[in-house]
């Protein structure tokens, strides 16, 4: 290392340090896992993992170095049911956080026969890369990155004028259309288009819920979708949040021989993983957190003495038992600034117990919301509680 960062810049050592220390995120790891135990497990096999991976990224708004990444994957199977059954969950999801996405759908096998097409087989990879900009960067820019990369100035043309007449489509159908149109002399391309036109008849045989999306194209056909080209061999998906200003995220795809790196060919998979962070990010942005969720604690008793003190620790006792998170103030202190502490970490019920209390078996119960007092027993107040709380 030190002979080779002779005459190299930071930048230049950073990219070379980050190849070869940067750990695999959770996918390739997984393919590993099923080879290693192929014999225990029965397929199709589903499974979740949330777990932190990196990036040799410089940190900035939406791009880190450390994130947590939220994968969900099922393989040994190459029905389109997976896919369907992910683009579900990944509705549902999204539906429950109240953050209005749109849902991409592409397929490998459609830039294959699209590139086919254009008579650039050759040239896949360079042309994918550039496709995969194509909504990042201007047609003009396009062509320059094109020109560097080799192609010839027909090529081009071909390539932008395809590029320009797929952006003046508004439909999936559409859409659809114009790339069964061009890649009707592609085997491999029809094969593509008719993956993703099956995903969205079975979508339109779903529920509103879920084939309302594709009725409101928020799950939209996009061509130029073109991500994880190292092992994606079918459908790609990507998912990006609407009304704000932030990358993609969820994405996934099929993958249908990555476990042959380890020894086990031809066992095709899905997977779609959510970006914990960025998603973190959207609610933050959008406010979209409910307002309970800086709410720990739902109710306080009072600390007034240490009489008062033993009484409330049964009473205590008997709350959590019941599944209401409470606290009892560590010492005896002042009432005022015990309500104080209660606003502070947004305690919405204060329970309050001095001497009269105990002899009447009651307890005075403070809505610190509403300012609302109410003498209760222990009984009637769990029920108000858990009526309130859950």
């Amino acid at each position: 290392l030190e002979n080779y960062s002779e005459g190299k810049t930071s930048a230049q050592m950073a990219k070379h340090i980050s190849e070869k220390a940067l750990r695999y995120d959770l996918t390739v790891p997984f393919a590993r896992y099923v080879v290693m135990h192929q014999h225990e497990i029965s397929f199709p096999f589903k499974r979740y993992q949330i777990q932190p991976v990196w990036r040799a990224d410089r940190p900035q708004k939406g791009r880190y170095r450390e994130f947590h990444q939220c994968d969900v994957d099922v393989i040994g199977s190459n029905s389109l049911l997976n896919e369907l059954e992910l683009i579900q969950l990944t509705i549902d999801i999204f539906n429950k956080l109240n953050i209005s996405v749109v849902i991409k759908i592409n397929n490998r096998k459609i830039l294959e026969g699209f590139a086919e097409s254009l008579g650039l087989k050759d040239k896949f990879n360079d042309f994918i890369t550039i496709l995969d900009k194509i909504d990042k960067i201007t047609i003009h820019d396009a062509k320059n990155e094109l020109h560097k990369k080799g192609f010839s100035d027909d090529e081009i043309l071909k390539i932008v004028e395809s590029i320009k007449s797929m952006r003046q489509l508004e439909s999936n159908d559409q859409k659809l259309d114009f790339v069964k149109e061009f890649c009707k002399t592609s085997e491999i391309g029809m094969k593509g288009i008719q993956e993703v036109e099956n995903i969205f008849d079975y979508l339109k045989s779903l529920p509103a819920e879920y084939s309302g999306f594709l009725k409101t194209e928020q799950i939209e056909f996009d061509f130029s979708l073109a991500r994880g080209l190292n092992y994606y061999t079918g459908a790609i998906f990507e998912v990006k949040a609407r009304n704000i200003a932030m990358g993609s995220i969820c994405g996934g795809g099929r993958y249908d021989d990555l476990t042959g790196i380890f020894g086990l060919p031809n066992v095709s998979g899905v997977g779609i993983s959510f970006g914990a962070d960025r998603i973190y990010d959207v609610l933050s942005e959008l406010r979209l957190f409910p307002k309970n969720t800086d709410v720990t604690s739902q109710l306080l008793f009072v600390n007034l003495g240490a009489e008062e003190e033993k009484y409330c620790l049964a009473l205590a006792a008997e709350t959590r038992k019941n599944g209401i998170n409470t606290e009892l103030f560590p010492h005896a202190a002042k009432l005022k600034k015990q309500l104080d502490y209660a606003n502070a970490n947004h305690i919405p019920y204060v329970a309050i117990i001095g001497t009269n209390e105990i002899k009447s078996k009651q307890i005075t119960v403070k809505n610190m919301n509403s300012g609302e007092q109410m003498e209760l027993n222990i009984n009637k107040l769990i029920e108000l509680l858990k009526g309130m709380l859950f």
